[in-house]
């Protein structure tokens, strides 16, 4: 029961964030806050140690820190500011974290490139009204940076703490 929640809870809210951003331009706070009630819950039946757990929650608050300073700024979403965040708890403080970032930092460029062309081309006026895709072309609206997110935490998740302790565990 423990693994499934690791295998399915993360990837599942991933999937959703991203999905959301790209069709409503927000991403629901429920997703947030359940990966990090999940991963308070879960962590601690694993075999991970009380420093390294309070370590996964350091990231988190340091990372929430960063992006409400961007979103200060305006530099970056609400949604996408929480959703850092809530992923920095589930990677921990350590490599895992920088590998996410680094990740979801390429493909929300490469995707942020692809929009902007997008925008540019005559296909944005004859597929702007596709639900899919009006966000897309909408010049008045931002990035939807949920799907480099969601995207960068599936493609990094298979190595976080919680799933490589899940995966061994299945291997026993």
């Amino acid at each position: 029961m423990l693994e499934a929640l690791i295998f399915v809870v993360f990837p599942f809210c991933m999937l959703f964030a991203a999905i959301s951003d790209m069709l409503s331009m927000t991403i629901a706070n429920r997703v947030s806050v359940l990966l990090v009630v999940v991963f308070a819950l879960v962590a601690p039946l694993t075999d991970m140690g009380w420093a390294a757990y309070g370590g996964h929650f350091a990231a988190g608050a340091l990372v929430l820190a960063v992006t409400f300073g961007l979103f200060a700024m305006g530099g970056m979403g609400g949604g996408d500011a929480k959703l850092l965040a809530a992923t920095a708890v589930w990677m921990g403080l350590n490599v895992h974290l920088v590998e996410y970032l680094v990740a979801s930092t390429l493909i929300g460029g490469l995707l942020t490139l692809a929009v902007l062309l997008y925008r540019k081309s005559p296909l944005s006026t004859v597929t702007g009204r596709n639900p899919f895709l009006r966000h897309f072309a909408d010049e008045t609206t931002g990035v939807p940076y949920g799907i480099a997110l969601g995207l960068g935490g599936l493609v990094t998740y298979p190595d976080s703490p919680l799933m490589v302790w899940a995966l061994t565990k299945l291997a026993t």
